[in-house]
């Protein structure tokens, strides 16, 4: 197996969260709430997510605190380990309100 860089796992982290953006562009909570595929998608864009994010050294990681670290790793874990309690209100919070900046950042860091 070979070794990735931060910059592979930051681009990984943007990916995942642009599809979940893509994916809930133009739909509203009672829609996505009632869209299986799109939630499957999103869902696993999250673990993507929190995966690449443990994968940033912290060194790099700590030079960027806007991003939320811990919790993107924490999303993950809940998502693989609690799958079974999935909150969707939860999910759709991160996605409205979470998403949009961490995009934002990783665009950033990645210019």
């Amino acid at each position: 197996m070979s070794e990735r860089g931060a910059s592979a796992f930051l681009q990984d982290m943007l990916e995942a969260a642009r599809r979940i953006l893509d994916y809930t562009a133009g739909l509203d909570y009672a829609a996505f709430r009632g869209d299986y595929k799109t939630q499957d998608a999103v869902l696993r864009n999250l673990e993507v997510l929190g995966e690449a994010a443990k994968h940033v050294p912290a060194e790099i990681s700590a030079q960027y605190p806007g991003l939320p670290w811990r919790e993107m790793a924490r999303t993950r874990d809940r998502l693989i380990h609690h799958y079974f309690g999935i909150n969707l209100d939860v999910v759709w919070s991160i996605v409205e309100l979470e998403l949009p900046g961490v995009v934002a950042e990783l665009e950033a860091i990645l210019d």
